[in-house]
């Protein structure tokens, strides 16, 4: 039997398509739901939870990225 494939080969381009296609899809949803009667409470609970679920997965990617900063330069944040 097959399993699942646990190694993704994605450049950091990738991750920034994928990153930007949810939050296009984000903006997408929030419009509608703008839009949506507020008594369709079905309507606005599906809205919500593929909002939820699109900000879950953007929360992940966010948090398995590994952030870099030159040792040998000053750092000014800010």
């Amino acid at each position: 039997m097959p399993t699942y494939n646990r190694n993704f080969q994605l450049t950091i381009n990738d991750v920034d398509m994928i990153e930007d296609a949810l939050r296009a899809r984000g903006r997408e949803l929030g419009q509608t739901r703008a839009a949506l009667n507020p008594a369709d409470q079905q309507g606005l609970q599906a809205i919500d939870a593929d909002l939820k679920a699109g900000e879950d997965l953007l929360g992940r990617l966010h948090n398995q990225k590994i952030f870099y900063r030159p040792r040998n330069t000053v750092y000014v944040g800010g």
